[in-house]
């Protein structure tokens, strides 16, 4: 199944599952839905109601305000291009390899897929990552890696959009990410239950491609099996000694090449009017104009 979340005629947000061309609108919200008994499961069932016409659609992040976003670095290619660009020096650190890595980014910020996009203040080097992220389907606590995929109601296009020049001090100190990261996240356009996936199911992820394009123009990205940590593997180092909530998102970091910071040598950062469009292949595309930075 495919779900979407939109606006409806009446300015509330609604969501749906989606058969062809058109959305058959089951639930106030998808996080209701994830909290409700049976899950989209049952809420598939239902008789919906309404029917509308996906293409004119207004299409939201399909989980428009998340209760937790955390952001892993799960492709070994993506850091030691990373580390290359900004040391100079692509040796990848050795704790990467321990455990899955993340920080907690901001629900407050999410974008649909057709969002504009303001640069953040005070940065120069503005920047998109190609990304998938996993929906949390319902509360679940220190979870195994081989059976925590069970929790994932599905998967959708994610986009954390990055002050690499903020970026860059902040990282010098032991927090990590912070104000860098906050302003925007791109979710969709659709939520993609697993099912839908599992003819693509290779090694730790799925061969399936994920690129990201600036005025229409190809600049990188890779497969989602080139992934080092599974979604399983994440999902148990999140969940250890904590709870996960229905709703929760939880994202791999850019696949390697995806996004400028790892071109910067060829590459020029965004500016207002360029056009980007992140892509994974099943999972739809965020189609975004980057605009000048909102006043203070």
């Amino acid at each position: 199944m495919r779900w979407v979340s939109y606006r409806g005629a009446d300015g509330s947000t609604r969501c749906g599952v989606v058969h062809g061309n058109t959305i058959h609108a089951l639930g106030a919200g998808l996080l209701e839905l994830l909290r409700a008994e049976g899950g989209l499961a049952a809420a598939a069932t239902r008789e919906p109601a309404e029917i509308v016409d996906l293409a004119t659609a207004h299409l939201l992040a399909p989980m428009p305000v998340p209760p937790a976003v955390r952001d892993f670095a799960a492709f070994e290619r993506h850091v030691s291009n990373a580390g290359k660009a900004a040391v100079g020096d692509g040796t990848v650190s050795p704790v990467w390899y321990e455990y899955p890595l993340f920080y907690f980014s901001n629900p407050a910020a999410i974008k649909g897929p057709c969002d504009t996009i303001p640069i953040a203040p005070d940065t120069q080097l503005w920047d998109y990552e190609v990304e998938v992220a996993a929906v949390i389907a319902g509360d679940c606590a220190n979870l195994d890696a081989a059976t925590a995929e069970k929790h994932i109601a599905g998967y959708l296009v994610y986009c954390d959009w990055s002050a690499r020049d903020i970026s860059a001090s902040e990282m010098g100190f032991v927090f990590g990410p912070s104000k860098s990261k906050d302003a925007s996240t791109s979710l969709g356009p659709f939520l993609v239950t697993p099912d839908e996936l599992e003819p693509y199911r290779s090694d730790k992820g799925y061969a399936l491609r994920m690129d990201g394009y600036v005025n229409d123009e190809h600049y990188g990205g890779g497969s989602w099996d080139e992934i080092h940590w599974s979604f399983g593997e994440m999902l148990a180092h999140a969940s250890r000694g904590t709870t996960l909530r229905a709703g929760d998102i939880l994202a791999s970091g850019p696949v390697g090449t995806g996004c400028i910071q790892e071109l910067s040598d060829h590459r020029s950062y965004l500016a207002p009017g360029d056009t980007v469009r992140i892509e994974v292949q099943e999972l739809g595309a965020i189609l975004a104009r980057i605009t000048a930075s909102e006043p203070s």
